[in-house]
């Protein structure tokens, strides 16, 4: 079977469905966005809703994405000029969609470890407008030490940094060339925090005041925040059925559902720079899009955080195979729209955050997205601290008593995290006689933790909640009891 290239696609494939083909047009189109980031999220969204603005002829941009490391297939993007089929499958205001597209918007692709000069030299183009990330909650954090020169950084905040210090350099400052950053990395205020962390990094390396004035003044860091189910790689059995019916090869197709977001916050600048906003009302620029954050990171990733371990570990594999039980379909439920729904940390309508809610577990119950419980777990304390822990607090300044579905969860987690086998540096926890990866940061904390494992003295542990968890009257108890 011949594989997706832009050889192959001009020849033309045999497909028994529908595709949505690029116009060749687009590949004429100057590289205006700098992505870092190979992720399915990245591809599903925020080059989706490029893809479909430049089909419009409203942005007409391609993507330079860079990779961090030469991983085991990364070198599909190379062998597929870029292009990557997305099936997109769920209900739209009770209609059944299925759409496939061959999206277009990725020029090519740079390993920053290997190539950073090439990364550099994007610096150096007046097309240049954007910079989009995800790099994962871990991803935006301050080191020190990170050297900007001699080579490539480690971290992406110090890469950042080195690419709009070269183009400072290349444009002698002008107003003119500075960037819209956004980063989509699902961390309160993402723009902000990526911002003071380059400003530090900045005086680290004691750079001249005029290019700090610069990065203050001519470039945009947006707080952002993105909104679609797209599972990891589809399993081998999956990938074949589909390609069979496109008539193609394809290592780098993502399946995600209909329902898409992109909230950023932005004033008119963002939005003359950002024209691809207008051929979707999923992209939506505003001065404040707080709401969105909440409801989203609350209630849709707040429940998956809740849900992943204790469905994981009851034997369930995929969101909607939980959805499809009634009995932990009405648990998930009440845990949403029973407890997190009322600690929202933010001021809203009850109804809106019912409404949204509700929206929510239809999505959850999508027959065809096959989202793996255990990719939910990736990073599982850092997620359950950002995401979950100030629910609770505000639970328990709203009614002063433990939330019992939120206990449930929390206890869950930590049997999760429960590692029994240590092999290289990597853990594993064991359900039911399956071993299963623990990838968490806190893995080795945990796993030194359950020797001798003392519930108490793990909830007052401000240095993984931000809180002494144990000072909440009751929720010790409440944890105990499912543990």
């Amino acid at each position: 079977m011949a594989i997706l290239n832009r050889q192959n696609l001009t020849a033309g494939f045999s497909s028994k469905i529908s595709v949505q083909t690029p116009n060749p047009a687009v590949f004429d189109y100057p590289e205006k966005v700098l992505q870092f980031g190979t992720g399915v999220l990245l591809r599903g969204l925020c080059d989706f809703f490029i893809d479909k603005a430049n089909r419009a002829g409203q942005f007409k941009g391609r993507v330079v994405v860079v990779k961090s490391t030469d991983r085991p297939g990364a070198d599909a993007f190379t062998e597929q000029d870029g292009l990557f089929t997305h099936c997109i499958k769920g209900i739209e205001d009770g209609v059944a969609i299925e759409e496939t597209v061959i999206n277009a918007s990725i020029s090519r692709t740079i390993t920053a470890a290997t190539a950073w000069n090439e990364i550099l030299a994007c610096a150096a183009s007046s097309d240049m407008q954007v910079i989009i990330s995800n790099t994962t909650e871990v991803g935006i954090q301050y080191h020190a030490n990170d050297p900007i020169d001699g080579g490539c950084p480690k971290s992406f905040p110090a890469k950042l940094l080195a690419f709009l210090y070269a183009r400072w350099q290349h444009f002698n400052g002008t107003s003119e060339s500075g960037m819209v950053i956004i980063p989509t990395e699902l961390i309160i205020n993402n723009g902000d925090v990526l911002k003071k962390i380059v400003l530090k990094l900045a005086a680290d390396h004691q750079l001249p005041a005029a290019f700090v004035a610069w990065l203050q003044d001519a470039n945009h860091f947006c707080n952002s925040l993105v909104d679609r189910i797209v599972p990891g790689t589809p399993d081998a059995a999956t990938s074949a059925a589909i390609c069979a019916d496109l008539g193609y090869e394809d290592k780098n197709l993502i399946i995600s559902e209909v329902y898409r977001l992109w909230a950023i916050q932005g004033g008119a600048k963002v939005r003359e720079v950002l024209s691809f906003a207008k051929a979707d009302a999923g992209v939506v620029i505003a001065d404040d899009i707080e709401i969105y954050r909440e409801l989203k990171l609350r209630l849709l990733n707040g429940t998956h955080t809740l849900m992943c371990g204790m469905s994981f570990l009851l034997g369930f594999r995929l969101v909607k195979d939980v959805m499809a039980n009634g009995y932990l379909s009405k648990l998930v439920m009440n845990l949403m729209l029973s407890e997190l729904a009322l600690a929202i940390p933010y001021k809203m309508d009850l109804k809106v955050a019912d409404r949204f809610g509700r929206s929510v577990l239809d999505r959850f119950r999508n027959p065809f997205i096959n989202h793996k419980l255990i990719d939910i777990t990736v990073q599982y304390t850092t997620k359950m601290r950002m995401r979950n822990i100030p629910l609770l607090v505000q639970y328990y300044q709203e009614f002063g008593k433990a939330p019992e579905l939120f206990a449930m969860g929390f206890a869950a987690y930590l049997q999760f995290m429960h590692a029994v086998k240590e092999e290289n540096g990597k853990y594993y926890g064991d359900a039911n006689g399956e071993l299963y990866p623990i990838n968490c940061d806190y893995a080795a904390h945990f796993y030194e933790a359950w020797k001798d494992f003392d519930l108490k003295k793990v909830l007052a542990d401000t240095s993984l909640w931000g809180a002494d968890l144990s000072a909440l009257h009751g929720f010790e108890a409440a944890v105990q009891k499912y543990i």
